[in-house]
């Protein structure tokens, strides 16, 4: 794998309705090209959650690797939100909230999202155009 430093990791459900529609949020709000995806499910989403000894019994939806350090549930989602453009990076502010409280309110959409949003029978298959953002 190239260079895990010199771009953002982000692992996401690739069966998840929501999980996409966010892939896809993070792609437009993300002109830097600070961002690189990959499917929980992949191959390389695998191998990557072995690395960082990730608990996907625990976490199983946005995971960000940043700096050889992987973050999950409400700080990933927070960290993302600080390089993406527009004002979205004023919501890395709710950082400061203590991490259990940000975990239950992430926690109870992670666990409601196959039923508000839906699900897949497979992963997101990125266009010709995106291709180059995906691991």
């Amino acid at each position: 794998m190239k260079d895990e430093n010199s771009y953002k990791i982000i692992l996401f459900d690739g069966v998840c309705n929501l999980c996409n529609s966010s892939v896809n949020f993070i792609i437009t709000h993300d002109p830097k090209n600070k961002f690189k995806f990959a499917a929980l499910q992949s191959d390389v989403g695998a191998s990557l959650i072995q690395k960082y000894g990730i608990d996907t019994s625990k976490t199983d939806s946005i995971i960000l690797i940043d700096n050889q350090k992987a973050y999950v549930k409400s700080s990933a989602a927070l960290r993302i939100a600080k390089y993406l453009n527009k004002g979205y990076p004023l919501l890395y502010a709710f950082i400061i909230i203590p991490n259990f409280i940000r975990n239950w309110v992430y926690d109870y959409i992670a666990k409601n999202r196959y039923k508000w949003y839906g699900k897949k029978d497979s992963c997101m298959i990125p266009t010709p155009e995106l291709k180059q953002k995906f691991l």
